[in-house]
């Protein structure tokens, strides 16, 4: 079965790998017009080692996901994780449904690893996820680095108050699903324009 569309205009089978698709991303790269960031930072009561796995699983979407997104992961189980993979998604975002592709472009188990959208409703969505022991537990960092059609002002009027809740949603969702109260290692979802 295959997917849609990369970016490159070749179609690949649903959770294939490839050398074939474009260079792995250049977080260093000249940074576009109305390019945006967003951070969050959660400290979560477990090892590095039970929480990197959790992350580890793309199935665990399902829950750091909101139910308004209507999420849902196209790519068939197991979906072996390693730089390369390719992740295929179905999300409804507002009313308009669409597709989203993701390319784990780095993973180093245990530390970081990072996803950049290939296909869907950014121009550019590049996500870096970290782990740190810290205190006996897991300080688990978002960075996510995106433009949108629209530029500053779609963005101010419409994106970043839809990302913020999502992502006050995922970390509502991670104290649930690892049964922790806030903790004052916690940051808040914070933007930033980069340029």
């Amino acid at each position: 079965m295959f997917g849609p569309a990369a970016d490159d205009g070749a179609s690949y089978p649903v959770g294939m790998t490839t050398e074939a698709l474009p260079p792995v991303v250049d977080l260093y790269r000249p940074l576009k017009r109305s390019t945006f960031e967003l951070s969050t930072t959660a400290w979560l009561p477990e090892p590095v080692d039970v929480v990197f796995p959790f992350f580890g699983d793309a199935h665990n979407l399902n829950i750091l996901t909101p139910p308004w997104l209507h999420f849902e992961i196209l790519t068939p189980k197991p979906i072996p994780m390693h730089a390369g993979t390719l992740i295929d998604y179905r999300i409804r975002l507002r009313v308009i449904p669409m597709r989203w592709r993701t390319r784990i472009s780095l993973w180093e188990p245990n530390r970081r690893f990072v996803d950049e959208q290939l296909r869907g409703p950014y121009l550019e969505w590049i996500h870096t996820h970290t782990f740190e022991p810290v205190d006996g537990g897991t300080l688990m960092k978002d960075v996510v680095r995106y433009r949108v059609p629209g530029g500053a002002l779609v963005n101010r009027l419409f994106v970043e108050r839809d990302v913020a809740r999502i992502f006050r949603y995922r970390l509502e969702a991670l104290r649930r699903h690892f049964s922790c109260e806030p903790s004052p290692l916690d940051v808040d979802v914070g933007f930033r324009r980069l340029r």
